[in-house]
């Protein structure tokens, strides 16, 4: 039984991907800011059968919570397999870069960037204990430079440009951290869900959340170890 940590998984894509990770046998660490929303969302899956799951509070933004889940967490397993670094805003609109508020995007960048550093920098040493660790980043299709290029691209999603600058940020996080971590056997990767319906986006999104969930437990369960520095999606790659 593999043991896998997931930041923001108290509802949402994080949420359902722990359930599908515990369906899957796998322990599940639900990470959640809120410790009642983290202790709820543990009961929805208790009451579905599942077990093997237990909450965790921390708050990607905060160094002190982060340091204090990372100790609560080495109180309780000799190694992390799984990190899974889901927490995120979409941040408000407008959010351009020609009139946007720069405020606005310090918040996206401090949960969707810094938050998502800190917190594998916090537990890395959990990670290298492991035989076969792997760090997952979540990401998204706007952060694809390749994508945001692609000539008459024009959708409604383009208008969450300081949140794809923050995926942006982050792909570029999940390449060169892969580069440092190549000798140590740790994978890190990106994962798009997809345009899914989460709070995130108003529930407008075209997936389910059930399918939302998929390629990141998918890449989770891999059966060839050793992929790294990718981007992947439902179906395949996606383009830097």
């Amino acid at each position: 039984m593999k043991t896998v940590l997931i930041t923001g998984a108290n509802k949402g894509i994080g949420f359902e991907t722990a359930k599908q990770l515990a369906q899957l046998n796998h322990f599940v660490y639900l990470g959640s800011r809120d410790k009642q929303h983290g202790l709820e969302a543990v009961k929805k899956l208790n009451e579905q059968g599942i077990t093997n799951i237990e909450t965790i509070m921390i708050d990607v933004t905060d160094i002190n919570s982060v340091r204090q889940a990372k100790q609560e967490l080495e109180n309780k397993i000799d190694a992390l397999d799984i990190l899974i670094n889901n927490a995120g805003i979409a941040g408000d609109l407008p959010q351009d870069f020609v009139t946007g508020n720069i405020e606005n995007l310090r918040r996206i960048f401090d949960t969707n960037f810094f938050g998502t550093v800190q917190t594998t920098q916090e537990f890395l040493p959990l990670l290298r204990k492991s035989a076969e660790a792997s760090i997952i980043n979540v990401s998204s299709e706007v952060g694809s430079i390749a994508l945001r290029t692609e000539a008459g691209r024009n959708t409604n999603r383009d208008k969450y440009n300081a949140y794809g600058a923050s995926k942006t940020a982050l792909n570029a996080f999940t390449v060169m951290l892969a580069n440092e971590l190549h000798d140590t056997g740790i994978c890190v990767n990106s994962v798009t869900p997809g345009y899914t319906a989460t709070d995130l986006n108003q529930f407008q999104g075209a997936k389910a959340v059930e399918d939302g969930a998929v390629p990141i437990v998918k890449l989770a369960t891999q059966s060839h170890p050793g992929t790294t520095a990718k981007f992947f999606k439902d179906g395949g790659e996606v383009s830097w």
